[in-house]
């Protein structure tokens, strides 16, 4: 395996009743578990969703409201996905923009604290759309020379994703077989993410800073002091509960920040009273 890895990575792909990160729920997920070793292990469960599944999603993906539920439900997985996973890296076709994000907010919404900042991040597709734009079908047949059947089945989905991800190995000689490498290649933004949704960001600078609409590219302690309404506004649209989660940790420290600078120029005004008592 040309693949160099100092822990386990996790090939991953979800099937959901719809691609609304915020609303819709998993109703599959697939696990192939790479170890350092070159072993692998399998995870696959169909998903009770605890929602109706449209008929045209299910005509998708193949499963049914009937099979989904006599499944058990995430809360009931949660523990033996999060298990599952361990200390593993992430990788999938699309994982960045869609399964990382959903997964995160799923597993938030059962009560799992999902904290996956120590984990590196493989956007398969995003490495694809660099070397060749193509889809996972197309991506299956050029580089693996085999047309993809039964696709939108994840556990499948899974298994072309990581045959997918070895050839391109294979193939281009700039791809180091280093799971940060690929990690970093495969972002689709220059910046730094804070959430996995993508709305937060961090600067050249290190600082946190909106990433999309009018305050683009603005830090949240700019807006927060030319706009404080946009701030709540986040919290009360359709925003992940993830990235609501982090913006609420910014703004917390922001608000310390500001605390600690209050107390400081409070102290050096009693210092500076200090002195010129003391001189007198």
């Amino acid at each position: 395996m040309k693949l160099q890895l100092k822990r386990p990575l996790c090939v991953f792909d979800l099937e959901t009743t719809g691609v609304q990160i915020t609303k819709d729920r998993i109703v599959q997920i697939a696990i192939i578990k790479i170890n350092p070793d070159g072993s692998e292990l399998e995870y696959n469960e169909i998903v009770n969703p605890e929602m109706e599944i449209p008929q045209e999603i299910c005509e998708i993906h193949g499963i049914t409201n009937e099979m989904a539920k006599q499944a058990r439900t995430l809360g009931e997985l949660a523990p033996a996905i999060m298990e599952f996973i361990g200390d593993a890296d992430l990788a999938g076709f699309n994982s960045n923009k869609f399964d990382i994000p959903v997964l995160v907010e799923e597993l938030i919404r059962v009560g799992v604290d999902a904290d996956f900042s120590n984990k590196a991040f493989v956007d398969i597709q995003n490495i694809f759309h660099k070397m060749e734009q193509r889809t996972l079908s197309a991506a299956c047949l050029f580089y693996t020379g085999k047309p993809m059947e039964n696709a939108h089945n994840a556990l499948f989905d899974t298994r072309v994703t990581w045959e997918v991800l070895k050839a391109q190995l294979e193939r281009y000689e700039q791809l180091e077989p280093d799971i940060n490498f690929l990690s970093n290649f495969s972002r689709n933004s220059n910046f730094e993410m804070v959430d996995y949704a993508g709305r937060l960001a961090k600067n050249e600078n290190g600082e946190t800073i909106y990433n999309f609409g009018k305050h683009k590219g603005k830090t949240i302690q700019q807006v927060n002091a030319n706009e404080p309404g946009y701030y709540g506004w986040m919290l009360e649209a359709d925003f992940t509960n993830h990235t609501k989660l982090c913006l609420r940790k910014e703004m917390e420290k922001i608000k310390l920040e500001k605390e600690q600078k209050k107390q400081e120029d409070l102290s050096n005004q009693m210092n500076s009273l200090a002195n010129k008592f003391n001189t007198k």
